[in-house]
């Protein structure tokens, strides 16, 4: 790194406050920060994650302000260009200077715990952001797996700002069907053997998506949980009186408008109501890496009242409309982690700005509390919002916010359970959840899912929950997709000649639908679901029939059983033998610390039992073959999981994917990993004494 780069009054500042940071790593490497204000630990917090994996935290600030091509070329491009219609630098700096005096301390100590890192190790060469600015905070607030921006199609943007342009993008080119999402549990005191509230945390997402941390003050914070790479609250956690979860939801926080363009010698313009209005036009320059040079494409872009233009469709132009209130956003991920009850989580939730997920709560005071979406417009519920608008008609347009009020939430139910699987809000709480009618069609999209009905199976009609029962529910090993699924695959075999299957379908026949990994079955009926899966799902689409349903009921007989011969060919051209056990081919491997992985059958890996999500499976593993493999490896689903009860003093199990750091040569790269793999949990140290207990080291980030 350039010295120039820092003065050396702020080189001085930094030192002057990393003195007022202490940073404890227990025996798992996990960071525990200590600061004397909010500011200072936020200032540790940052230090720390830039320690443990530079290169997650730049590459996620890399993404979010729109910089990609700029480290990895021409390809990344339209990414580029897709952030930067919704993070405008000037804009994000002017947001940054009106924000309230609280949140700018934090937003200048997150950029000197990282600047100050770079300053410290000159040997760190980063790709792109050589020097960290506050206001970069405000481009990334709420870290989720995929934000809404995420939700433009990137080869459709590219089609509209760059016609004819042949740069291939990622997105065009991989079909990844795992889904993505998370469990939330929240167990009332009535419902368990102490009389404590129980809290699960599970997110499903990309392993190493996040770090864990736990964050003190002598302000109040003492927050613990994950935190996405680069990001100074806890995303999913709890403190010692609140817990907070969120589940990626599908309640309707995006419109798009199709507008019509009419062309004039002075510019476009579009139709609104019974005028026209012009568009807004702006410039947008991508610099890009081409061998060793940096060069730049310059855009006009498009926006009108209703968002930036995304594409063309039928000869219209398409807008989108999502939120965008940073400020707003940052402020609510931050406050809930110093939430003591329910009444402040509650407010925080009346910010309106979490708008991708659910959230699933509970708290020290026995209070259980779920709420599907936050950030919902109101709209004329006549539209059907679930395809895009007419933009030039102006009832059309979004109504302002349903407050908090409006929204589906469920609060202390009778039942005493609440889960939420990324599923239907209307099963949340068994016979207390909310009813369809009472809420307008655009809040709940989601329908049910495998999960959803395993998780209110394993919490239903059950009083005596402890700690280690809710992990054991948490990973309970039935794959619920497949109680109607392989009897309609029997089915088929009764209605079409299937003399070459006897053997499989009779073992199949006797599962029990428990995955495991000496079972033969589960491998076995995961290939052939996933091949009956890839052979159906587009059109399950096209008729917009649920890709379950389709797969049991629309898929005629022969498809069935023909995904079967697939199957079964498939295995013995991998393993010789179709019985291949599901532990052979399911495995965890990390072989270094690059973000993408290249598996590799040769080196070590780990036996994993669970499954993927979308075959029921709460533990999620979601694995596939990758080139040059017979081995299906894990890349997405369980990755920070925790089990919390609220009681005095407070009590904590979690795992981590892995380990905690990207370096292979330090042992907490994967001294986690066989436990991840068996399900096996260790103790939170939350309170001091235990962390002292069970210290490896103690520094202050001037050391």
């Amino acid at each position: 790194m350039d010295g120039a780069l820092f003065s050396n009054e702020e080189i001085t500042r930094w030192e002057e406050r990393a003195a007022r940071v202490e940073i404890l790593r227990d025996r798992w490497g996990i960071a525990h920060i200590y600061g004397e204000t909010d500011a200072d630990t936020v200032f540790g917090t940052l230090y720390a994650q830039a320690e443990d994996d530079f290169n997650r935290v730049e590459t996620n600030y890399i993404n979010a302000m729109g910089r990609l091509a700029e480290a990895e070329g021409a390809g990344e491009i339209y990414r580029d260009l897709r952030m930067r219609l919704f993070i405008r630098q000037g804009e994000m700096e002017q947001l940054y200077a009106e924000s309230p005096e609280w949140l700018r301390q934090l937003m200048d100590a997150f950029a000197d715990g990282l600047n100050y890192y770079l300053h410290s190790h000159p040997e760190v060469e980063p790709r792109v952001i050589r020097r960290f600015e506050p206001w970069m905070a405000l481009t990334f607030t709420e870290g989720s797996i995929g934000g809404d921006i995420e939700r433009v199609n990137i080869g459709e943007l590219r089609d509209f700002y760059g016609p004819g342009d042949m740069i291939a993008q990622a997105d065009d080119l991989v079909v990844d069907l795992e889904p993505r999402g998370s469990n939330g549990f929240s167990i009332a005191p009535s419902n368990t053997a102490n009389g404590n509230a129980l809290f699960l945390i599970n997110p499903h997402t990309s392993f190493f998506f996040r770090s864990e941390l736990h964050m003190v003050s002598e302000e109040g914070l003492n927050a613990y949980g994950a935190v996405t790479w680069g990001q100074f609250f806890i995303y999913q956690g709890f403190n010692e009186n609140t817990g907070w979860m969120h589940t990626s939801s599908r309640a309707d926080a995006i419109d798009e408008y199709l507008e019509t363009i009419v062309e004039r010698d002075d510019g476009y313009y579009y139709v609104y109501g019974d005028e026209e209005r012009a568009l807004r036009e702006s410039q947008v320059e991508i610099d890009y890496l081409d061998g060793d040079a940096m060069r730049s494409r310059e855009f006009t872009v498009y926006h009108s009242h209703h968002g930036p233009i995304i594409r063309e469709q039928d000869g219209q132009w398409v807008a989108i409309s999502l939120m965008e209130e940073p400020v707003r956003a940052l402020t609510q991920s931050y406050l809930r982690t110093k939430s003591r009850n329910y009444m402040e989580f509650n407010a925080s939730m009346e910010l309106l700005t979490n708008s991708s997920n659910n959230t699933v709560y509970a708290d020290s005071d026995g209070n259980i509390a779920y709420y599907h979406g936050n950030f919902i417009p109101r709209r004329d519920p006549s539209f059907d919002w679930n395809q895009p608008l007419d933009g030039s008609n102006p009832a059309t347009d979004w109504q302002g916010l349903h407050p908090l009020d409006e929204l589906i939430t469920v609060l202390n139910p009778p039942n005493g359970w609440i889960q939420n699987t990324n599923n239907t809000p209307f099963s949340a709480a068994g016979e207390y959840s909310p009813r369809p009618g009472d809420y307008p069609a655009y809040m709940a999209n989601n329908p049910e899912n495998p999960r959803g009905i395993h998780a209110v199976r394993v919490l239903e009609e059950r009083t005596d929950f402890t700690l280690d029962s809710l992990i054991e529910a948490a990973y309970d090993s039935l794959l619920t997709a497949f109680e109607p699924l392989i009897p309609a695959l029997l089915a088929a075999a009764e209605e079409a000649p299937a003399d070459d299957l006897q053997e499989q379908l009779a073992l199949l026949a006797g599962w029990d639908y428990r995955f495991g990994v000496d079972s033969t079955e589960t491998t076995l009926a995961v290939y052939w679901a996933q091949t009956l899966m890839n052979d159906v799902s587009a059109e399950a689409g096209a008729a917009g029939i649920n890709i379950y349903q389709y797969m049991e009921a629309n898929a005629g007989p022969e498809r069935k059983l023909d995904a079967l011969r697939g199957a079964v060919a498939e295995l013995e051209a991998d393993w010789g033998d179709w019985r291949a056990p599901w532990g052979e081919v399911n495995r965890y491997q990390r072989i270094n610390g690059d973000i993408v992985q290249q598996f590799d059958d040769s080196e070590p890996s780990y036996p994993v039992g669970f499954a993927s999500g979308r075959w029921g499976a709460l533990a999620s593993f979601g694995s596939r073959k990758y080139p040059g493999t017979r081995r299906m490896y894990g890349t997405s689903g369980n990755s920070f999981v925790a089990a919390v009860e609220f009681g005095d003093p407070l009590r904590a199990r979690a795992i981590t994917v892995g380990g905690l750091q990207s370096d292979p040569e330090s042992p907490h790269f994967d001294d986690q990993a066989a436990m991840y793999a068996n399900g096996e949990f260790r103790d939170v140290l939350f309170y001091r004494e235990d962390i002292e207990a069970n210290l490896e080291r103690r520094y202050r980030p001037t050391e």
